[in-house]
């Protein structure tokens, strides 16, 4: 960990940071409102009492398998279980490691050996995938495997949930420390390798407090969750906010624009947040259906380029709710929380919003016209550091603020507007893609001499990876060989280029290194 007593001192004395931890929530959550809900899954309606004795029964099954401080990875839709298990790991004196559905073999076996997850919980199958094989394969090349667990559905081979809590046992709950680690989220890097990015107990609680500050999150409210709660948007939404800020959590397991409009109205959805496709799809189906979404107070949007004519049409729309773009990553939670106040309705479209707890500068960066500048952010919301020192190299500066790769200016000398990004890195429908990562794996086709995959605009998606290839021999790949080539590697189906060009050469300098700016505007021309 990166522990600075000074950062401490600050969050202990703004209140931001607390002696209390979401174990101790959960508890007096119980104990004082026993029957609010706490979240909706379909038909299931999961009440305080319920979530704690369910957490608690788990906290016993994971103290009988491994000790306090060991790692248990979830790899689940939007389903309430999920919030048993980062609860009863909780309880446990445990960290969380949630990980998104939608990767593959290479990532899960490279994450779970990485963390040495003692367990991890899967679907039996999601979106015609088979986890169960899948996880057979992948606990087979690992040597210290976790203990898989199976929920709705066929365990084969592997433990089913609801075994696991059939004898759960009386040990003693340990002593939670609220600066103790809590949560490993894995982040794709420019290095090709994806990071494991470290959470408090702390750090968590700053961002909760954050967003109901600022989100005007109430008791009552209710968040609408498609976002995977594999990302820290979605498990912020559905595991902290329901018991920190008295809020409910509405879960969508997979994301359909008109069923989204429906629960909203049956629900009384206060709260959305999502990237740029969430917002334009739900806009498009809240017409259709002819409604306005009246109960509606803030949507959110984040991601690669929000259009500032999106924000305007959905605020002219949702006419009773503030609809403003935001800024953040993994590493800092909800940098910028928007344009939120009376009066901030101009700066919601056309910037990124305002820093809320984070400390914002920018900094001069070789790649960025004046008046811009990399953006650098600290904050009680922010990281503790990441898995492996050796991925904090060039991280952070001198004054401990972290380096996110992103170039911006200032408007007003307030408010952010992202131009562009120092890191390679392409965000499309929000997930974070490394293109070094798929270049490495791409240079190994056989018909691929050389290979630049780049970000370019995209109405639908934000962003989409093109592939630009130099053949080896023939005509060189299409988009559907990438695919099943990578497919063949078990690798996420979402990092797979969406276009193909196929050039002589790449642009490069002097030292060799392709120039990708220069790609980037000649495709874009």
């Amino acid at each position: 960990m990166r522990w600075d007593p000074a950062r401490a001192a600050r969050a202990y004395a703004d209140g931001r940071w607390v002696r209390q931890t979401l174990a101790d929530a959960l508890q007096q959550a119980a104990r004082q409102t026993p029957e609010r809900v706490l979240l909706v899954d379909g038909e299931q309606r999961i009440d305080c009492r319920s979530l704690h004795r369910q957490a608690s029964a788990l906290a016993q099954a994971l103290l009988a398998r491994t000790s306090p401080g060991s790692v248990v990875s979830f790899m689940l839709p939007n389903w309430h279980e999920a919030a048993v298990i980062y609860l009863g790991a909780t309880l446990a004196g445990m960290a969380v490691n949630p990980i998104l559905p939608s990767l593959r073999d290479r990532e899960l076996q490279f994450i779970l050996q990485d963390v040495d997850s003692r367990l991890v919980f899967i679907p039996a199958s999601f979106r015609q995938q088979d986890h169960v094989a899948m996880l057979g394969r992948v606990v087979a090349q690992i040597d210290n495997p976790p203990e898989v667990v199976v929920l709705r559905g066929d365990a084969g081979a592997h433990t089913p949930y609801e075994a696991l809590l059939r004898h759960p046992g009386r040990a003693p709950l340990p002593a939670v420390d609220p600066d103790a680690v809590r949560m490993i989220l894995y982040t794709s890097g420019t290095t090709g390798r994806p990071k494991g990015v470290l959470h408090t107990h702390n750090t968590l609680h700053a961002l909760a407090c954050q967003l109901g500050e600022h989100w005007h999150i109430a008791p009552g409210d209710r968040f609408l969750v498609p976002s995977p709660i594999g990302h820290i948007g979605g498990s912020i939404y559905v595991f902290e906010a329901p018991l920190l800020l008295g809020s409910t959590a509405v879960l969508m397991e997979r994301w359909d624009a008109d069923e989204a409009v429906q629960r909203m109205q049956a629900e009384g959805c206060t709260h959305m947040a999502g990237a740029t496709p969430f917002l334009e799809q739900l806009l498009a189906a809240a017409k259709r259906a002819g409604t306005r979404l009246p109960r509606l107070k803030v949507f959110i949007c984040g991601g690669a380029s929000v259009p500032p004519s999106l924000i305007r049409q959905a605020t002219e729309y949702f006419d009773q709710a503030i609809v403003t773009r935001v800024y953040g990553s993994t590493e800092v939670p909800v940098t910028t929380v928007g344009a939120t106040r009376p009066g901030e309705t101009g700066f919601a479209a056309d910037t990124d919003g305002r820093g809320g707890y984070a400390e914002l500068k920018l900094v001069s960066h070789g790649s960025a016209p004046a008046g811009e500048g990399e953006v650098h952010a600290r904050g009680p919301q922010m990281l503790v550091g990441y898995l492996h020192p050796e991925d904090e190299d060039g991280a952070f500066d001198t004054e401990g603020y972290f380096r996110t790769g992103d170039l911006a200016r200032l408007a007003d000398d307030t408010w952010l507007v992202v131009t562009g990004r120092a890191k390679d890195i392409i965000i499309r429908n929000g997930e974070n893609i490394s293109p070094k990562e798929v270049e490495d794996l791409l240079v190994g086709h056989p018909q691929i001499a050389e290979i630049a995959i780049v970000g370019l605009p995209d109405a639908r998606t934000g962003e989409r990876a093109c592939a630009v290839i130099v053949p080896r021999t023939g005509p060189g790949p299409d988009v559907s060989g990438l695919r099943d080539y990578l497919k063949a590697l078990g690798v996420a189906s979402f990092k797979a280029p969406e276009q193909v060009v196929i050039r002589e050469s790449l642009p490069k300098n002097d030292a060799g290194k392709v120039l990708k700016h220069q790609l980037r505007a000649s495709l874009k021309d």
